[in-house]
């Protein structure tokens, strides 16, 4: 369980480099325990990865990372480079090949349709290759992000009323840059999708507490972040 060090280090420093570098670090030791291979021969894909603290936890593992992209934010401990630049949304997801892994960490709510995007996952990974989804569902206590609790009287009123009251420019819009999305209708996609088979779905930051993503509704408060670890099945 990850929860109180992150907790700890955000009243301490708030969402500094190394707040995230804990989640990364975590992340990497989650996908170690369940199995997913990651060696020389891994090749990785940290989509939308923002500054790539995840694929450079992962190369320091051996793992072959691609990073991508809509612009160049990457630590410079990665290197200059290294970037393939695409729009998630936008371009064809396919040029960017096939992996064993495919890293899509805290995306999926700032993106327009995320159901387009489960749909066609399989396309970035190669037979029983691995995606690891995370997100801030939109009910739990972080959904609204910066403006958190706020957004529990509505997506459009709670950010407003944020701004108002707190007097600061808001970096995450509704509707813009964060889009609600809901761990139930998430699964729902996914099942869908015959190509992917779903193996686990846990709370990112307290995983022992794995049974609360089997309740409908309760799930959508308590999860906070949630992952789903899926693998694409071989057809024959």
């Amino acid at each position: 369980m990850i929860f109180h060090k992150l907790v700890r280090q955000y009243l301490k420093n708030k969402d500094d480099k190394d707040f995230y570098a804990l989640q990364a670090g975590d992340t990497v030791r989650w996908l170690d325990r369940n199995r997913v291979p990651l060696d020389g021969t891994t090749t990785v894909l940290d989509l939308g990865c923002g500054e790539g603290l995840i694929g450079y936890e992962l190369e320091r593992s051996g793992c072959k990372v691609t990073f991508a992209d809509q612009e160049e934010c990457l630590v410079p401990e990665i290197g200059s480079g290294k970037l393939v630049v695409i729009d998630i949304e936008k371009d064809d997801l396919s040029t960017l090949g096939e992996y064993d892994l495919v890293v899509f960490s805290n995306v999926l709510e700032h993106i327009s349709c995320p159901g387009e995007f489960l749909e066609k996952a399989e396309i970035l990974l190669k037979p029983e290759g691995y995606l690891y989804l995370s997100w801030t569902n939109w009910l739990s206590p972080w959904g609204g992000h910066e403006y958190a609790l706020f957004h529990y009287l509505g997506p459009r009123r709670g950010y407003r009323l944020y701004e108002k009251l707190r007097g600061k420019p808001r970096v995450h819009i509704p509707y813009e840059n964060l889009f609600p999305t809901h761990i139930g209708k998430v699964l729902k996609l996914l099942k869908r999708n015959r190509s992917l088979e779903v193996i686990r779905v846990v709370p990112r930051y307290y995983p022992e507490l794995a049974f609360i993503t089997r309740i409908p509704v309760l799930r959508e408060f308590l999860t906070w972040n949630c992952v789903v670890l899926a693998r694409k099945v071989k057809h024959l």
